[in-house]
C-alpha cells in the first residue's frame, strides 16, 4: 500500500521498557497480548492455551496468580512457552515476589494495593533482582475509595490521578521499568482517561477496553475505543478483552493493527460483501481462504472481489487479486497486473497456491537481503 499523508499515524513518544524479550514503547512495534482463563495451577491446560495463542502470533501472555500455588506454577509454565509471561497480582505482595522468582517477565500490580512502603520495596527489589518489568493496572471498577469520594464517580481525572499516584510509588523506589493502563468497560471513559494520561507522562501505555463482551459485541466495542486511540498515536501494547478464547483476542488485535497499517502479520484479505452481481460465491470462498491461509505469517495482500465493478481497481493495490467474470471464468492479477484466467472449481486451491508461492518468494528475498547486510558488515 502506498504511503500517503492521510495514512500516516504519528505515534506518541514514550520511553521504552522490556517485557522479557519483547520491547514495549519507543519505536518498538505495538505488541499484542492476551490472558489465559485456565486455572494457573493446571500447568498442562495453561501451557496449551498459551501455545494456541503463540500459533496466531501473540507477543505477551498474562496469567493470574491469586495464590501461592499459582505463582509457583509459573516455574513449569515459562519453561514450556516461548513468549514472555506476565503475572497478574492483586493485593498480596508475596505473590509478586514468588512470581518474579518463578520466572515472570512482568508483574501486573497496583502498588497502592500491595500494602506498606516496606512491602512495595520488597516487590521492587524482587523485580530488579529477576529482571521483571511491571504494569500499573488502573481499572474504573476498582478505583480507590478516596478518589471516588473526591470525584464522586469513576472519571478520567480520577483514573489518571490513581495511575500517577501509583507511578510515584515506584519512582520513589527508583524503579521506572513499567507501563500503565487505565481501563474501563465504558468506551468513552477509557478513551478519555488514556488521552489525558498520554499527555501527563511518557511511560508506555497498555491499552484496552476491559470487559468488552463476547466475540462479536466485544470486537466492535474494542475496535471503536482502541481504534480511536491507535489512530491518534496512543498505545504501545494492547489487549482485546473478550469473553472468548485467548487466541481470538490475539487475532482481533492483529486485525486492528493491520487495518491501521501499524503492524502486518499474515494475509490481509480485501473482499466485497457480495451482491447479485457476484460471479462466484464470495462469502464461502473468503471463509475457506481465511481458514486455509491461517498458517501464513508473511505480510501480503489478497483481494477477492465478485465482479468487475471494483475488482480491477482493488487488484491493482494488492499482491494477488481475483475478480469475478462471466461464464465461470475469472481474472487473476499478480502485483496489480492481469496475469491469467481461472475457472470456478479451482478458485480456493489456486489462490492458496499463489499465496504460498508469493510468501516463499518474499521470505527468500528477505533472507537474501539480511545475508547481504551481514556480509557487508
Amino acid at each position: 500500500m502506498t504511503v500517503r499523508a492521510y495514512r500516516q499515524i504519528l505515534r506518541r513518544k514514550s520511553r521504552q521498557i522490556r517485557v522479557g524479550n519483547v520491547l514495549v514503547g519507543g519505536d518498538a512495534p505495538i505488541s499484542v497480548q492476551t490472558m489465559t482463563n485456565t486455572p494457573t495451577t493446571d500447568v498442562a491446560a495453561t501451557v496449551a492455551q498459551i501455545q494456541a495463542a503463540e500459533r496466531v502470533g501473540v507477543d505477551i501472555v498474562r496469567v493470574s496468580c491469586p495464590d501461592r500455588e499459582s505463582a509457583l506454577a509459573l516455574k513449569d509454565i515459562v519453561k514450556q512457552v516461548s513468549v514472555p509471561v506476565v503475572a497478574d497480582i492483586h493485593f498480596h505482595y508475596k505473590r509478586a515476589i514468588e512470581a518474579a522468582e518463578s520466572g515472570a517477565a512482568c508483574l501486573r500490580i497496583n502498588p497502592g494495593n500491595i500494602g506498606s512502603a516496606e512491602r512495595v520495596r520488597e516487590v521492587v527489589k524482587a523485580a530488579k533482582d529477576h529482571g521483571c518489568s511491571m504494569r500499573i493496572g488502573v481499572n474504573a471498577g476498582s478505583l480507590e475509595q478516596d478518589l471516588l469520594e473526591k470525584y464522586g464517580e469513576p472519571c478520567p481525572e480520577a483514573m489518571v490521578e490513581s495511575a500517577l499516584n501509583h507511578a510515584k510509588i515506584l519512582e520513589d523506589n527508583d524503579f521506572r521499568e513499567f507501563k500503565i493502563s487505565v481501563k474501563a468497560s465504558d468506551t468513552f471513559l477509557a478513551v478519555a482517561a488514556y488521552q489525558a494520561l498520554a499527555e501527563a507522562c511518557d511511560y508506555p501505555l497498555h491499552i484496552g477496553i476491559t470487559e468488552a463482551g463476547g466475540l462479536r459485541a466485544g470486537t466492535v466495542k474494542s475496535s471503536i475505543g482502541l481504534g480511536m486511540l491507535l489512530w491518534s498515536g496512543i498505545g504501545d501494547t494492547l489487549r482485546v478483552s473478550l469473553s472468548a478464547e485467548p487466541a481470538e483476542e490475539v487475532q482481533v488485535g492483529y486485525e486492528m493493527l493491520k487495518s491501521l497499517g501499524l503492524r502486518r502479520r499474515g494475509v490481509t484479505v480485501i473482499s466485497c460483501p457480495s451482491c447479485a452481481r457476484q460471479n462466484f460465491n464470495v462469502i464461502k470462498t473468503v471463509e475457506l481462504l481465511e481458514e486455509r491461509l491461517s498458517h501464513i505469517t508473511t505480510p501480503l495482500t489478497l483481494s477477492v472481489i465478485g465482479c468487475v465493478v471494483n475488482g480491477p481497481g482493488e487488484a491493482r493495490e494488492t499482491d494477488i487479486g481475483l475478480t469475478g467474470g462471466g461464464n465461470n471464468t475469472h481474472q487473476i492479477y499478480l502485483s496489480g497486473v492481469t496475469d491469467h484466467r481461472l475457472k470456478d472449481k479451482d478458485i480456493v486451491e489456486h489462490l492458496v497456491g499463489l499465496v504460498e508461492k508469493k510468501a516463499a518468494e518474499i521470505e527468500a528475498e528477505k533472507a537474501a537481503s539480511e545475508t547481504a547486510v551481514v556480509a557487508a558488515e
